[in-house]
Order: structure tokens, then C-alpha cells, then sequence
């Protein structure tokens, strides 16, 4: 009786709009946070491989569904957005190191040194600075939709854990994409400071001020914030 109450009153058209827009969102991001997942997992063997993407898929759902039952609160929260930019620019530094080691090992004649749980945690974080990410940008989309938010989080990972083994069997065998790929994540991880931190100048009221003493080429405008503050 409580279903059929929900989708008899569900607002169809309001749920499909927001619907593409959750896809959409997700064909975008996924490719990003596969990336980051096969580039942690690409220097294990095949069989570790596979289970390092599973645990990372597995700790992707848990921290999913746990980001979206907070959704509205997080939404809320100034600069959670920046700190999570802050932690995947860490997680591409890690990246960085461990592919230097590599390479370092391998030109040397000896094994890789990267473990199981190395890429495990270079994975997790990963998973926690981009389904933050991933959450706060369906949780804007779904426009107050829970059935379209907890899609769209199930669909981002399932495009994530499809692409991601692909992405570690390239980047095991063609070393020097892993280069390209540190330089996604370092994209996604500014792009992240950079809206995190234009979202809190909104959030904290600073907009004029901002615009006061920044380039005319770099001010708020008046679109933007209201697109940030609609997201809340």
C-alpha cells in the first residue's frame, strides 16, 4: 500500500527529467573513477587484480548508499566538496610514487613490490574522494527523487567495475598510459578544489566580495550561484 501510494503520487515527469540527467552524470564520472580503480589495481597479477576491483566495488557500494542516506546533509556541508579534492590529489601522488617503484623495479629485473592491500587502499581512497563526488553530483540531479538517486549510484558503480578491469589489463601492459591516467585524476581532483571552493564563497555569502578582488574573467556570476544554491 505504501509503494503504490509513492508512485501513484510520483511526480513522472519531474522523476524522468531527472532521471536522464542522473545517467548522464553517471557516463561522466564513471569513466573518471574506473580510471582511478584500474590504475590502483594494474600492477597486481590477473587473479589479485580481479579481487582488489571486487573489494573496491564492494567498499564503493558501502560508502555509496552510505554518502546518499546523508545526501541532503552533505549537501550542506561548506567544503566537503574541496576536502574530497584535497584527498583524491593525495591519492594521485600515491599513484605517482608507485608507479615511479614500478617502473624503478622493472628496469632493475625485479618484482613489482605492490601489494594486494597497497592497491586496496589506494582504491578506497579513491572510492571516498569520488563517490563523495559522485553522491553530491546525483543528489543535485535526482531533484529530491530518492528511487532516481539510489539508481544512479547502483548504475555508477556497475559502469565503474565494468570499465575498471578493462582499464588495469591496458594499463598493466602499456606502462605509460598509467601517466595519462594520474593526470585524470589530478584533473578531477582540481576540478573539484576549484567548484569546492566557488561553492563555498556562495554558501558562506562572500560572492561580491570574491568578485571584488578577483579578475573579471574569474567572478561568480549570478547563474552559477543560483545553480549552486538550487543543488541544496
Amino acid at each position: 500500500m505504501l509503494m503504490h501510494n509513492l508512485l501513484s503520487g510520483a511526480d513522472w515527469s519531474g522523476m524522468l527529467v531527472a532521471l536522464a540527467q542522473v545517467v548522464m552524470i553517471d557516463l561522466v564520472l564513471a569513466g573518471d573513477n574506473a580510471v582511478a580503480v584500474g590504475m590502483a589495481a594494474a600492477g597486481l597479477h590477473p587473479s589479485q587484480r580481479r579481487k582488489v576491483i571486487l573489494s573496491g566495488l564492494g567498499a564503493a557500494v558501502i560508502l555509496r548508499l552510505a554518502f546518499a542516506l546523508l545526501a541532503q546533509q552533505l549537501l550542506n556541508l561548506i567544503g566537503l566538496q574541496f576536502a574530497g579534492g584535497l584527498i583524491l590529489i593525495f591519492v594521485a601522488w600515491k599513484m605517482w610514487r608507485d608507479a615511479r617503484a614500478e617502473a624503478k623495479a622493472k628496469a632493475e629485473g625485479m618484482p613489482t613490490a605492490k601489494t594486494f592491500w597497497q592497491a586496496f587502499l589506494q582504491i578506497f581512497l579513491a572510492d571516498l574522494a569520488m563517490s563523495l563526488d559522485n553522491v553530491l553530483a546525483v543528489a543535485g540531479a535526482a531533484l529530491g527523487h530518492p528511487f532516481v538517486l539510489m539508481f544512479g549510484l547502483l548504475l555508477s558503480i556497475g559502469l565503474m567495475g565494468l570499465a575498471a578491469n578493462a582499464i588495469a589489463a591496458v594499463l598493466h601492459k602499456m606502462r605509460w598510459l598509467t601517466y595519462v591516467g594520474i593526470l585524470v585524476v589530478v584533473y578531477v581532483a582540481l576540478h573539484m578544489i576549484w567548484e569546492g571552493y566557488r561553492g563555498g564563497v556562495v554558501d558562506l555569502g562572500q560572492v561580491k566580495a570574491y568578485n571584488s578582488i578577483m579578475p573579471s574573467w574569474l567572478d561568480i556570476q549570478p547563474a552559477e550561484a543560483a545553480k549552486h544554491l538550487k543543488k541544496k
